[in-house]
C-alpha cells in the first residue's frame, strides 16, 4: 500500500505532500490542476518511462519520493522509492536512498501498484497475469501439473549428469579409470603419512653423524682415564656438613647423569644405516607430492577425490541399467505431466466463459451495455492452455481485440475495473494499491453511480486511488483530495488538500453544478449520505 507521497517541481506541481490510506481516494479538481500529474508521480515512481518536459518551467529536477507499505515474511515492513527526473532529459532511481535501476523500480512494485488508464504499467496487460487471473478466478489446482513439471526436470538434470554423449562418457570413463587406479595404486590410508615418512627421512638421511655424535657424548660422560668427575666429588664432601645439601643433590645429579648415559647408549645403538629403507621413503614421498599435484592440496583432498572418482566411475560404467531405469521413469512422467496438464487445460477451458460473463456483467454496470469480453485459452486442446489471452470489443460491430490495443483509455480502465471487481469476488485481485485514471471518461448519471458504487466495493479489498469528474464517484471514496490550481506572479502552483465535512460538501457541489448554490449543496449532501 501507498502511504505517503512527496511530489516536487512536476509540471505545474511545486510540492505537495500526500498521506494516503486504505480504502478509496478520490481525486478532484478542476481540469489542468494538476490530478494527472499526480498519477504521472505514481507512474514514474513504478518505473514509468520519464520525459524532461514534466520538469516544473525553471527547476533543474523534478523528484517523486514514495513510502510503501509491504509484507514479507518477517512481517509488515517499509519501502521508500525515490524517481528523479533531470530537466536535460536523463533521469534517476533510488530504493530506500541507495542508487537503483528504473527496472529495479519497476520489478519491486509490479505486485504493488496498477495503474488503470495508461497502458504501460497495468499488470493485467500481460500474458502471464492474464492466465494467473483466469486461475484465481476458476479456483484450478495447479499443483499436480507443478509436481509433474519439477520432476521431468529433475530426471531430465539427472539424465544429463549421467552422462548422455556416449564418445563424451567413454572419455570419462578412461580418465577416471586411470585416476582411480593410480590412486588404488597408493594405497592412502594415512592424511598424515607425509609428515611420518618426513621424519623419518631426517632420521635415516643422517644416520652416520647421529650415531658418531651420540658415541662422542658417551665418551665425554664416560672417560675411563678422566674419571667421574660427580662421583670425585663425592667422595670428597660426603660427611662433611656444611656440604650436606650439596651432596644430596649430587647424588640425584649422579642418578640422573646414569640415566641419561644408558638412554644414550640404547639410542645410539640403535641407529643404523638404512640405505633401502630411505630410497623406499624418498620414492613414496615423491609419489606423494605427484599425487597432491595432480588431486589436491594436501593428503585429506587426495583422499577425498579417490572416493568421489570411484563413486562417479562406478556411475558411468553403470550407465546403461541406471539409463534405462531413468528412461523408464521420464515416461511415466511424461504421461503424468500430460495427464496433469490435460486436467488444467479442459479447466481453464470450462472457467473462460465464466470469467468472461462475469466480466461482461460488471461492464454492463459500467455504461459498456454493448461490450463483449472473450477470454482466449489458445494450444492444443490436450494441453495445458498456457495460452491465455483476454480479448474486448467496447461497441458494436468492433472486432475482439486483445486490452494491451484498446485505443480509448476510458473503456480499458473500466473493463480491468470490471474484471477487478470479479477478481475480487473471487477472493484476490492483484496488487494492493489500484490507480483509476479516465475510468468514469464520457459517462454520466446512473453509469456514473454504477462506477462510483464499484469502486466503492474495490476498496474493500485494494487501497484505490481514483481521479474523477464526477461527483457520483467522488461521493463514494473514503476520503477526497481536492487538486487546485492557483497563479501568482505569472507562475502556477498547484495545492493538495483533504477536505471534509463542509468543505466535502462545497466541493461535491461544485462538482455537480460548477458553484456552491443552495440546490447544489443540498444534492451534495444527499450524494454524501
Amino acid at each position: 500500500m501507498l502511504t505517503e507521497l512527496h511530489i516536487e517541481n512536476l509540471g505545474v506541481i511545486e510540492r505537495a505532500a500526500l498521506v494516503l490510506d486504505r480504502g478509496v481516494t478520490a481525486l478532484s479538481g478542476e481540469t489542468g490542476a494538476g490530478k494527472t500529474m499526480l498519477v504521472e508521480a505514481i507512474g514514474l515512481l513504478v518505473g514509468g518511462r520519464s520525459d524532461a518536459t514534466v520538469v516544473r518551467s525553471g527547476a533543474s529536477e523534478a523528484r517523486m519520493d514514495g513510502r510503501f507499505e509491504v509484507m514479507t515474511a518477517d512481517g509488515p515492513d517499509e519501502i521508500v522509492l525515490s524517481r528523479v527526473v533531470l530537466a536535460e532529459g536523463r533521469s534517476r532511481a533510488y530504493v530506500n536512498g541507495l542508487t537503483a535501476t528504473v527496472t529495479s523500480l519497476a520489478e519491486i512494485t509490479r505486485e504493488l501498484v496498477d495503474l488503470h488508464g495508461q497502458h504501460a504499467h497495468q499488470s493485467l496487460l500481460s500474458a502471464p497475469t492474464q492466465r494467473a487471473a483466469l486461475d484465481e478466478f476458476g479456483e484450478i489446482d495447479l499443483g499436480p501439473l507443478r509436481a509433474a513439471r519439477a520432476r521431468l526436470t529433475e530426471l531430465d538434470a539427472e539424465l544429463a549428469t549421467l552422462g548422455g554423449d556416449e564418445r563424451a562418457r567413454a572419455r570419462e570413463i578412461d580418465l577416471l579409470r586411470f585416476q582411480v587406479a593410480e590412486l588404488d595404486a597408493a594405497a592412502l590410508v594415512d592424511p598424515d603419512e607425509d609428515d611420518r615418512l618426513a621424519d623419518e627421512e631426517a632420521l635415516l638421511a643422517d644416520a652416520v653423524a647421529h650415531r658418531e655424535a651420540g658415541v662422542a657424548a658417551l665418551g665425554v660422560l664416560r672417560d675411563d682415564e678422566a674419571g667421574d668427575p660427580v662421583a670425585a666429588a663425592l667422595g670428597a664432601l660426603t660427611d662433611r656438613a656444611p656440604f650436606a645439601g650439596l651432596v644430596q643433590r649430587l647424588r640425584g645429579l649422579a642418578a640422573e647423569l646414569d640415566d641419561v648415559v644408558g638412554d644414550l647408549r640404547g639410542l645410539t645403538e640403535s641407529i643404523e644405516e638404512q640405505p633401502e629403507r630411505l630410497a623406499e621413503i624418498r620414492e613414496r614421498r615423491q609419489v606423494l607430492v605427484d599425487l597432491r599435484r595432480k588431486y589436491g592440496s594436501d593428503l585429506a583432498e587426495v583422499m577425498a577425490f579417490h572416493a568421489e572418482a570411484d563413486d562417479r566411475l562406478r556411475e558411468l560404467e553403470d550407465y546403461d541399467r541406471r539409463a534405462a531405469e531413468l528412461d523408464a521413469l521420464r515416461i511415466s512422467a511424461v504421461d503424468d505431466e500430460r495427464s496433469a496438464a490435460a486436467t488444467v487445460g479442459s479447466a481453464r477451458r470450462a472457467a473462460a466463459p465464466r470469467l468472461a460473463a462475469a466480466v461482461e456483467v460488471r461492464l454492463r454496470e459500467l455504461a459498456m451495455p454493448d461490450a463483449a469480453i472473450e477470454v482466449e485459452v489458445a494450444g492444443d486442446e490436450h494441453g495445458p492452455g498456457d495460452d491465455v489471452r483476454f480479448l474486448l470489443s467496447a461497441n458494436p460491430g468492433s472486432p475482439l481485440l486483445p486490452l494491451n490495443r484498446v485505443a480509448s483509455g476510458g473503456e480499458l480502465a473500466r473493463a480491468m475495473l470490471a474484471l477487478r471487481l470479479v477478481l475480487a469476488g473471487a477472493g484476490g485481485g492483484g496488487a494492493s494499491t489500484l490507480v483509476f485514471d479516465e475510468v468514469d471518461a464520457g459517462i454520466g448519471g446512473s453509469a456514473a453511480a454504477a462506477v462510483g458504487a464499484a469502486l466503492a466495493d474495490l476498496g474493500a479489498h485494494h487501497q484505490v486511488l481514483i481521479v474523477t469528474h464526477l461527483p457520483q464517484v467522488a461521493a463514494r471514496a473514503t476520503r477526497q483530495l481536492v487538486v487546485a490550481k492557483t497563479v501568482h506572479d505569472g507562475a502556477t502552483f498547484t495545492t493538495v488538500d483533504d477536505v471534509e465535512g463542509d468543505r466535502r460538501i462545497a466541493e461535491i457541489a461544485r462538482m455537480l453544478a460548477g458553484s456552491e448554490t443552495t440546490a447544489a449543496i443540498d444534492h451534495a449532501r444527499d450524494l454524501l449520505g
